[in-house]
């Protein structure tokens, strides 16, 4: 069986039109792999892909190593509440560097009055 180029980029129009000539068609891994001379580990990893996250899931990069970062979206509850945080704790800063700039300035009040 002719065998695909190793770690050649598919499109998603592809991966789509094999999955769905699979699915139309009836065809089993192997007899879809031949047809379009790929995998057939390629056809049950697209088919896979294609039922759990639907066509636009070819879309999505899988190669590497995945990310351990933050997650890429937090739930809207979670951010409000992030971006309320934030914004109490900037108006607490505010309002701490205002009331030491006061002290300072009453220091210095005092200071010359000694004098």
């Amino acid at each position: 069986m002719p065998r695909g180029k190793q770690n050649e980029k598919y499109t998603v129009e592809f991966k789509k039109q094999v999955i769905e000539t699979m699915q139309e068609e009836h065809l089993g891994y192997r007899e879809t792999a031949e047809r379009f001379h790929i995998r057939h580990k390629r056809v049950q990893d697209w088919e896979r892909i294609y039922l759990t996250e639907g066509p636009e899931g070819f879309s999505v990069e899988r190669r590497g190593r995945g990310s351990k970062g933050r997650p890429k979206q937090l739930p809207k509850e979670v951010e409000e509440d992030l971006l309320a945080e934030v914004q109490r704790l900037r108006a607490e800063n505010e309002y701490l560097k205002n009331l030491q700039a006061l002290v300072l300035e009453e220091e210095r009040r005092q200071r010359r009055k000694r004098r």
